[in-house]
């Protein structure tokens, strides 16, 4: 048992795709499909549910967690607040199995990254049937294995933050069938980063590629520290066809240190913070890169995306992840009106509507 989890503990993303959500997460399958679609993200791995299941067990080996969280009643908030604020501690306070920190530890050597991303992976996370984004941790410029091996624990934990608990509760997700796979990640100094969506959120046409940028890292947008710049560009003709550029105050860098690191905040100059945060060549690029995007996944997508140096020094788009967009493609998966017997059936009921 002990040689298989040390041998399936860890995937990297070249090895992995959107078949391989069961033992990777959302968040893994997708990095991993875009790897291997041949667009640049920033390399890494995923540690795998085989590991979580590891470390669940040695946690509760008699499987009473998950049928207690099962059996929990959804409007009951105090009670799933006291067996989700229990169940986080044990992760963030037990031993990880010995076969799991060897695996990572010597998987974050050969990364060989100064920093990484360590970002939470759900199995039923960034499908078109659940959105668990922001429910769950992500720690952004962590550096040394210790503090990698302690945010593993805390992204474990998050699974069972009291807002993913209700979440899977009101979905009726069945809680065996919910594990947590974890990206490490390279992390990028970033000059600018943001999201761009493959149709508009706002009124969902597809003709339209949206996106949202800001200087540093994005973490200063999904605090909501910064308002973005946003431009809408044309699908078909690549016309930049509305911009906005804000007054952006404040970028999101890397704390520096070793340790926990984390992001801290930059005030940008008086005089660059009305400027925009991307070029126009760099819009086109996103807009193209978003296009292709979407017709390998065959779908709208959610996508985060940073700008920084590669190698040779020159600057490049790498992809972060691709979600399915949610919103509208819930929306048109709802019927509009039952199909009537006969073709005329529809014209009579809207004459009669027109009466009334």
């Amino acid at each position: 048992m002990t040689d298989r989890i040390a041998a399936e503990a860890i995937r990297w993303f070249g090895d992995i795709g959107l078949t391989d959500r069961a033992t990777v997460g959302g968040k893994g399958a997708s990095l991993g499909e875009l790897t291997r679609a041949g667009i640049d993200v920033p390399p890494g791995f995923v540690v795998t549910t085989v590991a979580f299941e590891a470390a669940l067990t040695a946690i509760d080996p008699a499987g009473s967690l998950r049928r207690r969280i099962e059996q929990l009643d959804p409007d009951n908030l105090e009670a799933m607040t006291q067996v989700a604020d229990a169940t986080r501690a044990l992760f963030l306070k037990a031993a990880l199995p010995a076969s799991v920190t060897d695996a990572v530890r010597g998987a974050h050597a050969q990364l060989a990254a100064h920093e990484v991303a360590v970002r939470s992976s759900a199995t039923s996370e960034d499908s078109a049937d659940a959105s668990f984004a922001g429910l769950q941790d992500t720690q952004l410029c962590v550096a040394g294995v210790e503090p990698v091996l302690s945010a593993l624990r805390s992204c474990w934990a998050s699974l069972y933050s009291r807002e993913s608990v209700s979440y899977r509760l009101r979905l009726n997700l069945p809680e065996r069938q919910v594990a947590m796979g974890v990206v490490i990640q390279s992390m990028l100094a970033s000059g600018s980063s943001g999201v761009m969506f493959t149709r508009s959120p706002l009124t969902g046409d597809r003709s339209v590629i949206v996106i949202e940028a800001s200087f540093g890292l994005g973490s200063a947008i999904v605090s909501g520290e910064v308002t973005p710049d946003k431009y809408v560009i044309n699908k078909v003709t690549g016309e930049i066809v509305a911009r906005t550029v804000s007054d952006k105050a404040v970028r999101h860098v890397a704390a520096g240190g070793s340790g926990a690191g984390g992001v801290r905040v930059q005030t940008v100059a008086e005089d660059q913070r009305t400027l925009p945060s991307v070029s126009d060549a760099q819009l086109r690029e996103l807009a193209m890169l978003g296009k292709r995007v979407e017709r390998h996944y065959g779908t709208p997508q959610d996508i985060e995306w940073a700008i920084a140096a590669g190698a040779g020094g020159a600057e490049r788009v790498y992809l972060l992840q691709s979600r399915p967009e949610t919103v509208w493609s819930r929306r048109e998966a709802q019927p509009i009106a039952r199909p009537a017997a006969r073709a005329y059936d529809h014209v009579l009921a809207t004459l009669y509507k027109g009466d009334r």
